[in-house]
């Protein structure tokens, strides 16, 4: 639409300067040079209005590709068909005995080109340009059309901000290389890879991270969103019905299913245009990256799917459903910090799943309290008739293990 507008400005500019020209009959001295050169005494000229549409069309067609084309030669190149387009239409017309006057369409090319390719040049002219060249593919084209729109200015130099990031990983690389031929292995992780990336920029996500080990992307940058929080939430839990989706037909091709875990977390970023020459894109760095990071490879302790810090939580509780799931230390401080676990968007849970959320709660508060018999007998009460529930089996497994003395796996003493 930005550029649009900018279209219409001056290819209407152009086309008033020139045909005002035209009308002033500027370009008659030429005509009669160009008659006399052509061997033409009195020739049939081409009707004015004729002359008219063609300064229009050329005004506003070479204002909008000037502008909307990236490459600075290809934009000279378009420019540069045209003129020689004019030039052949005066030999065209001129076997069978008209003139045609190239001056004025000629003048509403250079002019029109000329201006666009100088905004062309402005920050404002260069976004696309730039956007395109550090974004690449990595966001959605409806993402992209919004960025060159946008009245906020690109600050690829670095920028404290507040986003959401999502990483979803696979956890079974090891027995999937095992179990499949290398082609095999390659053609199954990538469809994860390309199923989760794809997923995650059509919900407006940038794909900040996509590499052999996980998939990494930013909710909230670079195009500014106040409810990151609950779209990177909303994205996630869709998220993971596609996958099962896609382990339904891996295991159909292949007869291997991936294991595949996310982790949510929010926080101040600092947001740019990270690398060098050779390799370089928009990231983001920081604590908090590292951190979703480990609250993805954490769902491996608890038997989850979807762990978020309490920055997500804090940003998106009024639209999710959650559970508590451990108190941790997350800075050397020694303060502690709560993890969710994710269960879905508000409204959408069933009244037996609500139940069971809110007898998972109170079971976490006894556990706390180191009152294990109210705690087992909740956690118990809990239990999912139509599968495994990972964190509530994690939950009576832990109270099982610090009744017999046995150290019990957590956040602190496992590797994350």
């Amino acid at each position: 639409m930005r550029y649009l507008k900018v279209t219409l400005v001056l290819g209407f500019l152009v086309s008033l300067a020139v045909g005002g020209l035209l009308a002033a009959q500027a370009f008659a001295p030429l005509d009669a040079a160009l008659a006399r050169f052509l061997g033409q005494a009195s020739p049939a000229p081409v009707h004015p209005w004729v002359q008219y549409g063609l300064i229009a069309f050329f005004a506003f067609g070479i204002a909008w590709t000037t502008v909307d084309i990236p490459r600075s030669s290809l934009k000279a190149i378009v420019a540069f068909g045209a003129l020689l387009e004019v030039i052949a239409m005066v030999a065209i017309l001129n076997l069978h005995g008209q003139l045609f006057s190239p001056f004025a369409s000629l003048v509403a090319i250079l002019g029109s080109f000329t201006l666009a390719f100088l905004y062309s040049r402005s920050e404002a002219g260069g976004r696309k340009r730039v956007l395109r060249q550090i974004l690449g593919d990595r966001v959605s084209e409806r993402t992209f059309k919004r960025l060159i729109d946008s009245e906020e200015p690109l600050n690829l130099e670095g920028e404290r901000r507040e986003i959401t990031l999502i990483v979803c990983e696979i956890f079974n690389h090891n027995e999937l290389e095992d179990a499949l031929p290398a082609p095999d292995y390659v053609a199954l992780t990538n469809s994860f890879r390309r199923n989760v990336a794809d997923f995650l920029v059509e919900r407006g996500g940038y794909l900040d991270e996509c590499d052999g080990e996980s998939v990494r992307v930013v909710f909230g940058a670079p195009l500014s969103d106040q409810q990151h929080g609950a779209t990177a939430c909303e994205a996630a839990i869709a998220l993971e019905d596609r996958l099962d989706e896609v382990n339904r037909e891996c295991h159909t091709i292949w007869g291997q299913m991936f294991d595949f875990r996310l982790g949510l977390n929010s926080g101040e970023m600092v947001v740019g245009a990270y690398g060098s020459r050779r390799l370089g894109n928009y990231s983001v760095a920081g604590e908090p990256v590292e951190f979703a990071r480990r609250l993805c490879r954490a769902n491996l302790i608890y038997g989850s799917r979807i762990l978020m810090g309490a920055g997500t939580f804090s940003f998106a509780e009024p639209a999710i459903e959650v559970r508590p799931m451990e108190m941790i230390q997350r800075f050397d401080d020694g303060s502690r910090e709560e993890i969710y676990e994710l269960l879905g968007m508000r409204d959408v849970l069933s009244f037996e799943e609500l139940e069971r959320r809110d007898l998972f709660w109170k079971g976490v508060v006894f556990y706390r309290e180191q009152l294990w018999d109210e705690a087992l007998s909740l956690f118990y009460s809990a239990r999912s008739v139509t599968g495994a529930d990972g964190p509530v089996e994690f939950y009576i497994r832990r109270i099982e293990q610090l009744r017999s003395g046995v150290s019990a796996l957590d956040w602190n003493t496992a590797r994350l």
